[in-house]
């Protein structure tokens, strides 16, 4: 990989922290809100799927000018994060919530599918036996759902390896702190010269989405095959 010079390994190196991060961090919550939209009965559900989905369906840069309103040095949950040491606005976490929340409504609708395709007699008969909903869903959701909370993962992170608009527009585009694979494609294409550099990276993008998908088939494959018992 000597053809790829410092500022683009940088901005490879930079890409698989804020997309391991964005992932590891969405992950709990993603199944937490696809539990309550698969199974739950509440005020608001329709709302809350609305919400969860709202990314997929607003242009990227508005999606980034909201998370700046809110989280930026002039935010309410900006200022308050400063004041315990947590800076977001123009700087590498910030490209992590970034690409968390557009890559939210993919992971939940992958494990939202899993969770609705369990049945719930399995669910209530584990209950009747005397089992806590948590125990349940320990023992016997988590381990039929896994697929899809692997493809769900691996999805998110795939998404926040290709995120641009949201995070150029919270975080800017600052090499080594905040440039990104899309950015850094972008900044190349910008300057005359650049377009050998940024083809590269495109290669890497690609390469990267590829296998990504690859690992979510035969992981999710071999979960299943597992869960099944063959």
């Amino acid at each position: 990989m000597d053809w790829l010079g410092p500022d683009e390994w940088q901005a490879v190196a930079l890409s698989l922290k804020v997309s391991a991060w964005a992932t590891a961090v969405s992950l709990p919550l993603a199944l937490l809100v696809a539990h309550a939209l698969a199974r739950g009965r509440f005020p608001g559900k329709t709302l809350l799927n609305g919400l969860v989905h709202l990314p997929l369906i607003l242009p990227p840069v508005v999606t980034g000018y909201l998370l700046l309103l809110g989280f930026g040095p002039t935010g309410t949950l900006g200022q308050a994060l400063a004041s315990v040491g947590l800076t977001l606005a123009f700087h590498w976490t910030g490209a992590a919530l970034a690409a968390a929340v557009m890559g939210f409504p993919l992971m939940v609708r992958a494990i939202r599918l899993s969770i609705e395709a369990v049945d719930p007699k399995l669910e209530q008969a584990a209950a009747t036996l005397g089992a806590s909903r948590i125990w349940v869903f320990a023992t016997v959701t988590l381990p039929l759902i896994l697929p899809g909370l692997i493809a769900g993962a691996i999805l998110g992170f795939a998404k926040a390896m290709g995120e641009f608009g949201a995070t150029i527009t919270f975080v800017s585009n600052i090499p080594g702190q905040t440039q990104t694979v899309p950015s850094a494609i972008y900044a190349f294409l910008q300057v005359p010269g650049g377009e050998s550099a940024a083809a590269r990276l495109v290669m890497i993008s690609v390469a990267l989405a590829l296998g990504a998908l690859l690992a979510s088939e035969v992981l999710a494959r071999r979960a299943a095959r597992r869960v099944a018992g063959t």
